[in-house]
């Protein structure tokens, strides 16, 4: 997409959609000035301009620096466009936001309904074609939940792959930034970009996404979570995710319904005290001085992690090396795990029981046990509400993630479907 072009639809169609905080007219050209147009949540520096994590008060009123990843894609001749909208400081699944306002699904022009979280409008910009791809984060699903809630790829790699420098934290045991687009291809390339050792976290050599999207997966062995072992799953999301397994099959992959020894969902209460725990402790001075400004449920949030000790919170860690190691060597025997992303499709944002945190009660195990993945859209509910599969993959294993989400993509029947935008213009 032309820079050009997409200014223009984001003038046409963000007042609504709100997927924005803050678009670059005259965008942040990249090197050679006519690269592919990506957005970046707004958690992740950009330099000289507020990095508002979804606050009222800016986190950073002007960084001096990008963060490593926004220097990547522009010295890879990528073109920045926008920030787009976050829960605040990253803490919440539904895409809420009762400090500067949530972004619109696109899905539903009548409807307001949520877009997933944190990185909202990230997936909301691709989704509405206002984008080629998008930065988030995902601490315990902020990158699929989104991509699942409005029908894009979201691509989360393992830790030690992308930097974090310039990428504001929630729980830095579990945070990663990912990348979400309209396509596998685009989401693999994006991170290959953004990936590689920088001079404190990142280790890894960078990802190779043009090896992995040329992989062969048929004959791949992947484990199908059963729907007894799933939970409570909405119907249509049970039906579109049995559908998907069928079409995995018939691609030629091996698909086996299979319980791991750890249900997903046991890593939903201690992911959650890490972030808890962690965010606390990173955002206490902050919750102390703005809360009153701040949504009162992401406070509500933090303050859960004053009740966790130092002592518990280092057995937490010391559990989940134990957790990782069991889960580890139950999935070095297959290439892949596959789960619906989130249980529901998305739900109306008056409906939403800020309590609970549902969309992602599948998706926080990859951060806890530091596995990458993948949402892909796998279809259309009756109502016309996107679902996504998820697929999960061994440690440090990028390439079979993107290899299995693009081989399933290419049989999925999604072909690139894109929401109804008339009604927002």
């Amino acid at each position: 997409m032309k820079p050009a072009d997409a200014i223009a639809r984001i003038r046409r169609f963000d007042r609504r959609l709100n997927a924005y905080v803050r678009v670059f007219d005259p965008p942040l050209f990249g090197d050679g000035n006519d690269g592919v147009t990506v957005a970046i949540k707004d958690l992740i520096d950009v330099a000289g301009t507020p990095t508002g994590g979804g606050a009222r008060v800016p986190l950073d009123p002007a960084p001096a620096r990008h963060a490593i990843v926004v220097e990547r894609l522009l010295h890879a001749g990528w073109t920045v466009v926008g920030k787009t909208q976050t829960v605040e400081l990253a803490y919440g699944g539904w895409g809420t936001n009762r400090a500067v306002g949530a972004p619109w699904n696109p899905w539903d022009a009548k409807v307001q309904r949520a877009p997933g979280g944190s990185s909202s409008g990230s997936a909301v910009a691709v989704a509405a074609g206002l984008c080629d791809a998008a930065l988030g984060s995902d601490t315990g699903g902020s990158v699929r939940i989104p991509a699942a809630m409005c029908g894009v790829v979201g691509l989360k790699p393992g830790r030690g792959l992308v930097s974090l420098t310039g990428v504001h934290p929630l729980s830095p045991a579990l945070d990663t930034v990912g990348t979400l687009a309209r396509n596998v291809a685009t989401a693999a390339a994006a991170l290959a970009v953004i990936s590689g050792p920088d001079s404190t976290a990142a280790t890894r050599d960078p990802f190779d996404a043009e090896t992995a999207l040329a992989t062969d997966v048929r004959g791949f062995r992947l484990a199908a979570l059963p729907l007894d072992a799933l939970g409570e799953l909405h119907p249509e999301v049970a039906r579109l995710y049995l559908e998907a397994l069928d079409r995995l099959r018939a691609a030629g992959l091996r698909v086996e319904m299979v319980a791991p020894p750890q249900a997903l969902d046991q890593s939903f209460a201690p992911n959650g005290l890490l972030m808890a725990g962690e965010g606390f402790r990173i955002w206490r001075d902050r919750i102390e001085r703005y809360g009153d400004q701040m949504d009162p449920w992401i406070v509500r949030r933090f303050e859960a992690g004053r009740e966790i000790s130092d002592e518990r919170l280092a057995q937490a860690h010391l559990q989940r090396e134990v957790d990782q190691t069991a889960f580890h060597a139950w999935l070095n025997d297959y290439d892949g795990l596959l789960s619906p992303t989130c249980p529901i499709p998305a739900p109306p944002m008056d409906s939403i029981d800020e309590t609970t945190s549902p969309l992602s009660r599948l998706t926080r195990a990859a951060n806890y046990l530091d596995l990458p993945g993948i949402s892909v859209p796998c279809g259309l509910t009756v109502e016309g509400l996107p679902v996504g599969l998820q697929i999960l993959g061994q440690l440090g294993d990028e390439a079979s993630v993107v290899a299995l989400g693009a081989a399933y993509e290419r049989v999925s029947g999604w072909d690139g479907r894109s929401p109804d935008l008339s009604g927002f213009a």
